[in-house]
């Protein structure tokens, strides 16, 4: 199994050294999120400062950026970087589409399908000199002069990850991209029972396999050096698992296990900005669905049982005071955890 970990994104100066310590520490790739801030310019200051690990917007929003620009992004940071650079879209929601970006919300998986297949014929021209010629329902590309072509890099072109939550995007995924990056909000029942035989079944028609198809996140972890710690961070999953479930496009997640009726409450108290007292309405047997949560000695075990043979890639943090041995230690043993991927094709 690989790991990630997320870089300070709200500190361009700690990113740096907190990717080459990522690297020192064993770590397969790290992650700049988009919350609060722009997830490209810490990946920049990651890829200069480390040689191995993969950088990976977790994940950029799309609809509000042409993909040309993300193109432009892209080709710059994989270059930078000599071809560590995977590309991490989302669609988000509507609401945030429609009201934080004013951006229109349509048919968001085949938009997004032919975003990622946009950027394919984009990247091809780049490096190949093929005529730019992308012909589709949502975005065409038919214009690239010598001026503004960044030209050939002679690297492998960079792989596109795609976030996914109900059925119709992730065979999507599954059918255009090389990876997908699963919400959080999810359980290990849901991805053996709803997740996993989508992908395999569009995986199949498309030719492709897990093992050149990576399946990341799918859930939570918490952990820390003692079980305080531990608490601590499940606390906050907590919240996390009240915040996501209160938004109806995720309640299948819930009306799998039978709670259905708790995504419904928390919906309402989200339309009454009732947030801070959303994660006390998580009890800890729905908590428990979501995360895999264990003190550092303890936390290998927790994620196989959470996440082995299901998931290839997860998302880990220490805190600060964490020594490197400790950190070296985890990361090693969670990364003999069997996993079907292999690589992506070059």
């Amino acid at each position: 199994m690989r790991v990630s970990i997320g870089l300070p994104v709200a500190d361009w100066a700690a990113c740096a050294a907190a990717a080459r310590q990522a690297e020192e520490d064993g770590a397969d790739a790290v992650t700049a999120s988009e919350l609060k801030h722009d997830p490209f310019a810490p990946l920049a200051f990651a890829a200069l400062a480390t040689q191995r690990v993969a950088l990976v917007p977790s994940v950029a929003i799309a609809f509000p950026r042409s993909p040309m620009v993300i193109a432009n992004q892209a080709w710059d940071l994989n270059r930078h970087s000599k071809g560590r650079f995977v590309v991490g879209l989302g669609s988000q929601i509507k609401a945030h589409n429609e009201r934080r970006f004013s951006t229109p919300w349509i048919a968001p998986a085949a938009r997004l399908g032919e975003y990622v297949e946009a950027l394919r014929a984009i990247f091809r021209c780049w490096e190949t000199g093929e005529k730019l010629n992308y012909q589709g329902k949502y975005y065409n590309f038919s214009l690239m002069t010598p001026e503004f072509s960044p030209g050939p890099q002679g690297l492998p072109l960079p792989p596109i990850a795609m976030a996914a939550v109900g059925p119709l995007m992730l065979k999507t995924a599954a059918r255009v991209a090389d990876s997908v990056r699963l919400h959080s909000f999810a359980t290990r029942d849901y991805l053996e029972k709803v997740v996993r035989p989508l992908l395999g079944q569009e995986l199949a028609a498309a030719g492709k396999s897990f093992e050149n198809f990576e399946i990341t996140g799918g859930g939570f972890v918490a952990t820390g050096p003692d079980e305080a710690a531990v608490r601590a961070a499940a606390e906050k999953v907590r919240y996390r698992v009240a915040f996501y479930g209160s938004t109806p496009a995720y309640r299948g997640v819930f009306d799998l296990h039978g709670v259905g009726d708790l995504g419904v409450k928390l919906t309402e108290m989200s339309k009454q900005g009732q947030w801070d007292r959303m994660a006390a309405q998580v009890p800890d047997d729905v908590l428990d669905l979501f995360v895999a949560r264990a003190t550092y000695d303890e936390l290998p075990a927790a994620i196989e049982k959470r996440y082995g043979g299901i998931v290839d890639t997860v998302s880990i943090d220490f805190t600060a005071n964490t020594s490197a041995a400790t950190r070296r230690a985890t990361i090693e043993a969670i990364q003999r955890i069997p996993s079907p991927f292999r690589g992506f094709h070059a």
